[in-house]
């Protein structure tokens, strides 16, 4: 069954849900992970969002990936599969209120790099997030119970503004 496209103001607590996410990760990853990043929208200050963290790990290397992947299910997680063939594993913590997805990264990944940049644009840029904060409520009504449809209709403008962090170096 469809589930909604649920859109929430920003939440301040989600930084905090990051945090303790991040310390369960790193205990329980410690010698796969290079770095845990919050990203997507909740790590945008002010922004509307999905409630559900979405956190990337980058991991040592490829080969990190299934011992990762094993911790990360004795803890809960449930295993989405490399969606897109670009190297990066998703997986659902649906436990705990808002969900926690995590992504396993490895070293110099160009879907992390993106999302990274994205991000921090955002961060940066308060007339670029409010735009995308627009985008985002006009697909949720127009797809309210298609993710998928959701999420391809942001490509575009997600990619007009990596393409201008790359440009100014932000």
């Amino acid at each position: 069954m469809p589930t909604l496209v649920e859109l929430s103001a920003f939440d301040p607590n989600w930084t905090s849900d990051f945090s303790a996410a991040e310390v369960l990760l790193r205990t329980r990853l410690a010698k796969y992970v290079v770095s845990i990043d919050h990203i997507g929208s909740t790590a945008v200050p002010g922004l509307t969002a999905k409630p559900i963290i979405d956190i990337d790990i980058t991991v040592s290397s490829l080969d990190d990936v299934p011992g990762a992947t094993v911790e990360l299910i004795k803890i809960g997680f449930e295993p989405r599969g490399n969606r897109y063939d670009d190297d990066v594993w998703a997986f659902l913590w649906k436990r705990r209120t808002p969900q926690i997805r995590v992504y396993l990264c490895p070293p110099s990944n160009r879907t992390h790099e993106r999302r990274m940049l994205f991000r921090d644009y955002l961060r940066q840029h308060d007339e670029a997030a409010a735009a995308y904060a627009v985008l985002k409520r006009r697909l949720a009504d127009q797809f309210p119970y298609d993710g998928d449809r959701y999420t391809s209709e942001k490509s575009a403008f997600i990619s007009e503004i990596v393409g201008r962090a790359l440009k100014s170096g932000a």
